[in-house]
């Protein structure tokens, strides 16, 4: 669903599909026009999609857990495009710092203090006698003379 239709959405109703409510929706959108400005600045060929757009994608995918291909599909675009397009925005959110966003960075370090052991379970091979002929066929050799 497009940004046209859900903006007219109750504010319950918004956040049901979003994940987050219009205010703070509006915020999103003030960090990302000011990150699109400087953006534009450096040239390069406009997004075929509204900042709107953007975000209620970028939204989707964190909210719904959609593949880039079904996102991609969802507003005509190639799944390397919604790709970039959902890295941006995220990113560019990470980095406004207002916004509780995951960051791609290591999970962080536990307080526990763990204890490993190491268990060499490793094959070896296993000293055997060598099987005979005599062995095999239950045969006695001769006495020697």
């Amino acid at each position: 669903m497009k940004w046209e239709p859900i903006k007219e959405l109750s504010n319950g109703a918004f956040r049901i599909w979003t994940g987050v409510q219009k205010a703070t929706f509006e915020k999103m959108i003030t960090v990302l026009r000011e990150a699109q400005r400087q953006k534009t600045l450096q040239g390069g060929r406009p997004c075929k999609l509204s900042l709107e757009d953007r975000l209620l994608m970028s939204l989707e995918y964190l909210r719904q857990y959609r593949t880039y291909f079904h996102i991609g599909k969802h507003y005509g675009l190639s799944e390397s495009t919604a790709y970039k397009t959902l890295r941006w925005v995220e990113d560019t959110l990470i980095k406004s710092g207002a916004f509780s966003l995951p960051g791609r960075k290591a999970p962080p370090k536990s307080q526990m203090n763990y204890e490993v052991v190491l268990v060499d379970a490793t094959e070896t091979p296993i000293e055997q006698p060598q099987k005979t002929e005599a062995f095999l066929f239950r045969k006695e050799k001769a006495p020697h003379a």
